[in-house]
C-alpha cells in the first residue's frame, strides 16, 4: 500500500520559498519530514502522490528527490520508491553549505571590485554621474520603504558607481557578473528583511559610500565599499538556521547551481 502524508493542506508551489521549483519542493519536503516526525527508513509516498500533495508535476518531484539524494537525506530503491536515509539535522544541509560558500566567494570578489570602482568614482565622477548615483540611492530607499526587496535598485546603485569611473571596462565587468550578483543580493536582502536593524545598517553602508564619492575621497570611498562587502559577508555568516532551511537556502542554491 502506498504511504501518504498525514492529512494537511499543502501550499501551492508558487507559495514555497524562492529558488528553482525543484529546490522549492525539496525545501517543502524537508519541512514535511520534520513536521510529521518521520523516522529514518520511512518510505515516502509515490511520486504521483507527492505531485498531487505539492501541486506540481512528477518531473519536479523527481528533481526535488534528486536534490535530497545528493545531500544524503533520501535514498531510492528500484521498484520501491524513496526512503528517508537520514533526518535533516539542526544545521544546514551539505548542498546549502556549498551554496553559502559560493555566496561568500562572490562577496569576496565583489569586495575588490566594489572597493576599486568606488575609489575611482570618487576621483573621476562628473556632476551628472554623481547625480545618477544619488538617484540610485533614492530608489533603494524608496524600494525599502515600500516593502520591496530592492534587489534591482541595489544592483543599479553599484553599476552607476562603476559607470562613474570613466572606464567602460568596469561597468562591463559588473554586468558580466549581473546574474550572480542579483542572486547574491536576493539572499542578503531576504536575510536583512528579517530584522529592521540589519536593513538600516545596509542603508547606512550605501549612504557612506555615496558620501565618500560625493566628497571626492578615494580612500574613504574604497574603505566604505569594502566595509559594505565585509558587512554583507558577516550578515550571511550570522544568519540563523531557520533562514537557511527556508528562503535563504533555496535562494543560495541558485548561486551554487550557477557556480
Amino acid at each position: 500500500m502506498d504511504p501518504t502524508f498525514p492529512s494537511s493542506a499543502a501550499p501551492p508551489a508558487q507559495d514555497f520559498a524562492a529558488g528553482t521549483l525543484g529546490a522549492r519542493v525539496a525545501a517543502a519536503l524537508l519541512k514535511k519530514i520534520h513536521a510529521d516526525a518521520l523516522a529514518v527508513g520511512t518510505r515516502l509516498p509515490s511520486e504521483q502522490a507527492m505531485a498531487v500533495h505539492f501541486q506540481v508535476s512528477r518531473n519536479i518531484v523527481r528533481e526535488a528527490i534528486a536534490l535530497l539524494k545528493t545531500d544524503g537525506i533520501l535514498e531510492t530503491r528500484k521498484g520501491s520508491g524513496a526512503f528517508i536515509r537520514r533526518l535533516p539535522g539542526t544545521g544546514t544541509d551539505a548542498l546549502t553549505e556549498r551554496s553559502i560558500e559560493s555566496l561568500l566567494n562572490l562577496i569576496e570578489v565583489r569586495r575588490g571590485l566594489e572597493g576599486e570602482t568606488a575609489a575611482l568614482a570618487a576621483q573621476r565622477r562628473t556632476p551628472a554621474q554623481l547625480l545618477d548615483i544619488e538617484r540610485a540611492m533614492l530608489r533603494i530607499e524608496a524600494a525599502v520603504a515600500n516593502g520591496q526587496d530592492g534587489v534591482e535598485e541595489d544592483f543599479r546603485f553599484h553599476l552607476s558607481i562603476a559607470q562613474a569611473t570613466g572606464n567602460s571596462a568596469w561597468p562591463k565587468l559588473v554586468e558580466m557578473f549581473a546574474g550572480p550578483i542579483r542572486s547574491a543580493v536576493q539572499v542578503t536582502r531576504a536575510n536583512e528583511a528579517q530584522r529592521a536593524d540589519l536593513a538600516a545598517q545596509v542603508l547606512h553602508e550605501h549612504r557612506q559610500i555615496l558620501a565618500a564619492i560625493s566628497a571626492g575621497s578615494p580612500e574613504q570611498a574604497r574603505a566604505a565599499a569594502i566595509e559594505h562587502m565585509q558587512g554583507a559577508a558577516e550578515r550571511v555568516r550570522q544568519a540563523d538556521r531557520a533562514f537557511w532551511h527556508g528562503d535563504g537556502g533555496a535562494l543560495a542554491r541558485r548561486i551554487g547551481d550557477a557556480g
